[in-house]
């Protein structure tokens, strides 16, 4: 199956979603090419020492879309896997922040490297951290 079908299956429930999100509350949103949205209510149960929500979470919803945006690009067989993960945590997460959603977008997919970059915004338009990424594409033998 192809990157964006698999990722469709997921978000409607036909093909099982990923362990972490589960364990997360990360639910796929939108799909299409070059593109991924997540979403997840952070929870007391996510908090640091600080009393925020640990940056564990805001990197694992950024990796997440970003990853899946350029997994929607691949063809049946591709694989790829996160080379490098930058997350810039600009606000405070809390467990009454609301409903956050991160999109991914596709930069550039080529032979062997992908990348991609994302936000992690609020209900209400905040955006609470950034990010880019690097994927390792390994290609189906031919």
């Amino acid at each position: 199956m192809n990157g964006i079908d698999m990722l469709r299956d997921i978000a409607s429930g036909n093909h099982p979603n990923a362990t972490m999100a589960e364990t997360l509350g990360m639910s796929i949103a939108e799909v299409e090419e070059g593109r991924v949205v997540f979403e997840a209510e952070p929870t007391d149960r996510l908090l640091n020492p600080a009393g925020a929500v640990h940056g564990g979470f805001a990197a694992t919803m950024l990796d997440s879309a970003m990853a899946c945006a350029v997994h929607s690009t691949l063809p049946a067989g591709d694989a790829y896997t996160t080379v490098d993960l930058a997350v810039k945590l600009l606000k405070p997460i809390r467990p009454t922040s609301g409903r956050l959603r991160s999109e991914g977008r596709v930069v550039h997919v080529g032979g062997r490297v992908g990348t991609a970059e994302g936000r992690l915004v609020g209900p209400d338009g905040t955006v609470y951290a950034t990010g880019t990424t690097t994927c390792l594409i390994m290609r189906a033998p031919k």
